[in-house]
């Protein structure tokens, strides 16, 4: 039986899946490994803790598998931003800093200083933001130069992967539009960035298109890994672009949303298009000559998973079960509002120091109530996103969710609801470990193209549509929601001085 592998290396954790000739996923793991917060604002996780899970999660999915399983190709794909910093010999020299890692403000402010704004977007595509790799990397030059002395590559999380498997260093364009290093509107590292910032460009992996070939397994791999020697490792893609491909986000008028640690809404696009405030990410898609937009929401599930964690208990209240007991509340929770900064916020407002609010705490209020506008509050920072792609003529009629939220139907309705659109699901839901899949059946020579390897595997599982007095209900609550930030901008702000002052101290 012939296949391919796609793994994805998440926020939580690491997925590996096989997807055989004829369409199947015939096997998946998720091996989860922990998030590492030493300070506040910090995100940082070990990368040998991804390669370890990996592993694990490849051999299981081999055990699940017929012994005559023939591996043709693997894609990857994993968390957009994550720096891996390897000596010359190859060995990590800190933990990876992480996406949702907020300690870069001050080194976002220099870039814009030393580049200039306009300019900036003009290199990049977009401005500067605290999770992106080149503020780090300064990062790291002005706070630990006795690392940064030491750095000989910097890689994504995806191509740490990659570097253990087939010991080449190398991205493809969609991960590597994030770093604010890339020259997205011509898919290739930025001169005029590295030279801005004396970052060497020999610190940078070689860069590719999503469905190129960038190695092979390693023989040394393959003894690990139970694989055979030789097998081609395509290019892959970021989480978003790879999910994407996963959903069938490969045309112009298609959107999707993803409900993971992060939200996204995610457009596709023919041609390449920046927004001159940089409010929009513009990046290149996991699709030769094609790019996306998108817009993100630091903490989506991730909201969730706190209010599960922190204030529920965990072996008891499962996510259904909080789900469950959130939709006995009448929507708009009575008045009770969350906003979901728990890691600062991107789009639209694009500030580290913003933070979680709950807003309209009565003594009425229950946990029930507490968890349904948990769940308002992280689509209505969707919706922002949304509107603001309205501003570029993004106006598509349905949308496409997907991540672990789109597995409860309470939030396809929800998100339905709020949106004010059809909301769908597809068939397979396997995230952005699928889409890695169906980038690497091109070269294993499943299919000839990203478009008809799509049209043949994916289909609308369900959709959902507004309810209409629901829908109103929520656009007298959004007009609510939306100016909060503004409101708050300030308080977050003296807030964010109080804590560093405190930490100090």
């Amino acid at each position: 039986m012939k296949c391919v592998l796609g793994i994805d290396i998440g926020t939580t954790g690491a997925k590996a899946l096989l997807l055989s000739e004829n369409g199947d996923v015939t096997a998946s793991q998720s091996v989860e490994y922990p998030l590492l917060t030493p300070k506040p604002n910090w995100a940082e996780q070990n990368p040998e803790d991804w390669w370890e899970a990996t592993v694990s999660a490849i051999r299981t999915c081999l055990e699940k598998t017929p012994s005559n399983a023939e591996i043709q190709a693997v894609g990857l794909t994993g968390q957009m931003h994550s720096s891996v910093f390897l000596d010359i010999d190859g060995n990590v020299l800190r933990p990876a800093i992480l996406w949702c890692d907020q300690r870069t403000e001050s080194q976002c402010q220099q870039i814009i200083d030393t580049v200039g704004f306009e300019q900036l977007i003009s290199y990049t595509s977009n401005k500067a933001l605290t999770g992106f790799t080149a503020p780090k990397i300064l990062w790291l030059r002005e706070n630990e130069p006795e690392v940064y002395a030491k750095v000989h590559k910097v890689l994504l999380a995806k191509d740490y992967i990659r570097y253990k498997l087939t010991g080449t260093f190398a991205t493809d364009v969609s991960d590597a539009s994030g770093t604010l290093l890339f020259d997205v509107a011509n898919r290739g590292w930025s001169d005029e960035m590295l030279q801005a910032l004396e970052i060497p460009r020999q610190w940078l992996p070689d860069c590719y298109e999503s469905t190129d070939i960038t190695g092979y397994v390693s023989e040394e791999a393959a003894s690990v890994l139970e694989l055979t020697r030789g097998i081609p490792v395509v290019g892959g893609g970021s989480d978003q672009a790879a999910g994407a491909i996963g959903n069938g986000i490969i045309r112009e008028g298609l959107a999707s949303c993803v409900l993971g640690t992060s939200g996204v809404v995610f457009w596709h696009s023919d041609m390449h298009v920046s927004d001159a405030q940089g409010r929009l990410h513009s990046f290149c898609h996991a699709m030769p000559n094609k790019w996306h937009l998108m817009g993100v929401t630091l903490s989506a599930g991730g909201s969730l998973r706190w209010f599960r964690d922190t204030l529920c208990q965990p072996e008891i209240d499962t996510y259904d079960t909080i789900v469950a007991k959130a939709l006995k509340v009448a929507p708009g929770s009575e008045g009770l509002i969350f906003l979901p900064y728990l890691a600062g916020e991107r789009t639209p407002h694009t500030d580290a120091n913003a933070r979680g609010v709950f807003l309209g705490l009565t003594l009425r209020h229950t946990k029930s109530h507490m968890a349904r506008a948990v769940l308002e509050g992280i689509t209505m920072s969707l919706k922002d996103c949304f509107e603001l792609g309205r501003e570029f003529g993004l106006a598509p009629q349905k949308i496409c969710l997907s991540g672990g939220g789109a597995r409860s139907e309470i939030w396809q309705q929800l998100t339905a609801d709020i949106f004010g659109i059809e909301v769908a699901r597809i068939g397979v839901d396997e995230g952005p470990a699928y889409g890695a899949a169906i980038l690497a059946t091109i070269t294993a020579g499943f299919y000839d193209s990203v478009e008809q390897a799509c049209n043949a595997l994916i289909s609308t599982k369900d959709s959902k549509l507004p309810d209409p007095s629901v829908a109103k209900a929520y656009g007298e609550l959004y007009s609510l929601y939306k100016p909060l930030y503004t409101t708050l901008r300030d308080h977050f702000e003296r807030n964010a001085d109080f804590v560093s002052l405190n930490m100090q101290g």
